[in-house]
């Protein structure tokens, strides 16, 4: 396995591109299952997930041909409505084909997911929304089946709103008999970027990116073409990079409107945030005044970068409380910042970050992706050497990052495990 091997210690300076959202081009390739005609997205990353998705739809029998960061997909050819165990476990969003597959050949059977190791995630959300649109559900040896002649507009209120299962119900209901409503529907920009997509071949969709989604089922659907957008979360991670290293850094093609909520935190330790003509720049020349934070689903703080912030307040002036409200055990990475000398203090679902003026390198270890980029972030500004392992995980979400920051000048490099 690989490592990356970083010397804190250096301001970061510079602009740092900002690839294609990982969540929002994997539903996207799930989508193209609704149509035996071909499908494009362009600006696709190169990252292992998306790599997995290709697999998955080779294994449906679909044929993919890809481009330098674009997808092709010609979905005529699927002859299987089963993904497997082992695919499935090793990332959730496979479970995305399940409503594609329903809708256009009124059967799939699915593994239940895998993914990252921390926090329970039913898919009992996504099941239900099969159920509402008329399918037989079962569970049998660990897969989900799904079954309907043809499936029927319904409406569906999600007790909690679920970006995973708004995407799988919004699919399914694309090629349903009459109306379907999603009611307290995620509202993530992935969510009206994959709507705007369906639109593209042809589905009916109103109200994507509000709580409330409106669709008119077609009787077929056309392939789709468009571009994926920017990735909200690596460009939130390069963000934080440039406070926490007291630098500047501009996330180049990040989307501001998506930045919200990081970019108000970000002002509010002391970060100077300015929208630019190619994304969002952050200067920092001191340390982080400590803040409190509550991670909320869209337009809240997200989760995704709730390890990233928490480097930033190991090194801030002063206490700061970051609570996690959605998934309540997603701290695995505090007792690796810990090992670089982070005071943090964990009580439940909340975790107490006393700053201190400065870390220092260790061997510590990723477990999952956004605990990568926390570390990475932490080791930044260690004193020293930190070598970070099980880089696995990070590959699965961040093109090339360690190539990324060393253009804005980190030294951090990938090596081979000893």
């Amino acid at each position: 396995m690989d490592r990356f091997v970083v010397r804190g210690g250096r301001a970061l300076s510079g602009a740092i591109p900002v690839g294609g959202a990982k969540n929002a081009a994997l539903p996207i390739m799930a989508a193209a299952l609704l149509s035996p005609a071909t499908s494009r997205a362009r600006g696709v990353p190169k990252l292992n997930d998306v790599e997995t998705m290709v697999r998955l739809l080779e294994i449906l029998g679909a044929r993919v041909s890809r481009g330098e960061h674009e997808v092709v997909i010609d979905a005529s050819s699927v002859n299987s409505v089963t993904a497997p165990y082992d695919l499935v476990r090793t990332m959730r969003a496979s479970f995305y084909v399940l409503g594609p597959l329903l809708a256009r050949f009124g059967r799939a059977r699915v593994s239940l997911p895998g993914g990252c190791a921390w926090g329970p995630r039913p898919v009992d959300l996504h099941i239900e929304a099969m159920k509402a649109l008329g399918a037989r559900v079962s569970i049998e040896h660990g897969d989900v089946i799904a079954e309907a002649e043809r499936l029927r507009g319904a409406e569906i209120v999600f007790r909690i709103p679920s970006v995973g299962a708004t995407g799988n119900a919004m699919m399914a209901a694309c090629l349903a008999q009459g109306t379907t409503v999603i009611e307290n529907a995620a509202r993530e920009p992935e969510m009206p970027a994959l709507a705007a997509y369906l639109n593209g071949m042809g589905a009916k969709i109103e109200g994507a990116g509000t709580s409330r989604i409106l669709i008119e089922g077609v009787a077929s659907l056309g392939g789709g073409d468009d571009a994926i957008i920017p990735d909200r979360i690596e460009a939130g991670t390069f963000l934080v990079a440039g406070a926490i290293t007291r630098g500047r850094v501009e996330a180049v093609g990040a989307d501001p409107s998506h930045l919200g909520a990081l970019m108000s935190l970000l002002r509010e330790a002391g970060a100077t945030v300015e929208t630019t003509l190619r994304g969002v720049a952050v200067s920092m020349d001191r340390r982080p005044h400590a803040v409190d934070v509550a991670t909320a689903v869209y337009p809240g703080f997200p989760t995704d970068l709730q390890a990233q912030i928490m480097a930033l307040l190991a090194v801030s002036e002063g206490t700061g409380t970051v609570t996690e409200t959605i998934y309540y055990d997603r701290f695995t990475h505090v007792p690796e910042l810990q090992r670089l000398g982070a005071d943090i203090r964990l009580e439940g679902n909340a975790a107490s970050v006393r700053g201190v003026p400065s870390l220092f390198g260790a061997r510590v270890m990723s477990t999952d992706i956004r605990a990568s980029a926390g570390l990475i972030l932490a080791a930044l500004v260690a004193e020293g050497s930190t070598a970070i392992s099980r880089i696995y995980h990070i590959d699965r979400g961040y093109e090339a990052i360690e190539e990324k920051l060393r253009g804005a000048g980190a030294d951090i490099r990938r090596e081979r495990e000893t």
